[in-house]
């Protein structure tokens, strides 16, 4: 027997339907009206990691993709992407980003990015970090994808895994 949606359980600490704070009564989407909320500082911390031929790990590390330094573009990518996150995450708030740290970590097979964004505002900046780390594991991708190909143009080494978001904090401002 099947569950309509008003029969199933709620999993313990979600939110019913009714309490659904992107949607109206209608159904419809809608941005969170955070007016009302006082400024907090907030934080958030995001992982992920791009698996790689261990020859491309050597080749980063020795400054040799031709396409030049992957880790300094990757940064770039994954600040701007922090940046613009309300551009491309639909019901995102603009919130005023006050720091962004990126660090890299090498690995004999895979780099692992960590992102840390931090703001004082009225919202989290969780989806930030995590478009940071997904921005700039893409941007290493597309900076090594010349010496990741197969002889078949396809990346049968290369992923982007386990992402998600380690930390998140809040203190009244």
């Amino acid at each position: 027997m099947s569950e309509t949606p008003d029969e199933r359980p709620t999993p313990e600490g979600a939110a019913d339907a009714d309490d659904l704070t992107h949607t109206t009564d209608e159904g419809d989407v809608q941005m969170v009206d955070v007016g009302d909320k006082p400024d907090s500082e907030r934080r958030a911390v995001a992982v992920g990691e791009i698996r790689l031929q261990p020859s491309t790990i050597e080749a980063i590390r020795d400054d040799g993709i031709g396409k030049g330094d992957v880790l300094a573009t990757a940064r770039v990518g994954a600040v701007q992407a922090v940046k613009h996150t309300w551009e491309t995450i639909p019901m995102c708030h603009q919130i005023p980003i006050t720091n962004v740290d990126t660090d890299f970590s090498l690995a004999e097979d895979r780099i692992e990015l960590r992102v840390a964004v931090e703001t004082t505002g009225k919202t989290g900046c969780e989806m930030e970090a995590l478009e940071g780390v997904t921005t700039g594991l893409n941007v290493v991708w597309d900076m090594v994808k010349a010496v990741e190909k197969d002889e078949d143009g396809q990346y049968p080494d290369t992923g982007i895994e386990n992402v998600r978001v380690l930390a998140k904090e809040k203190e009244r401002a």
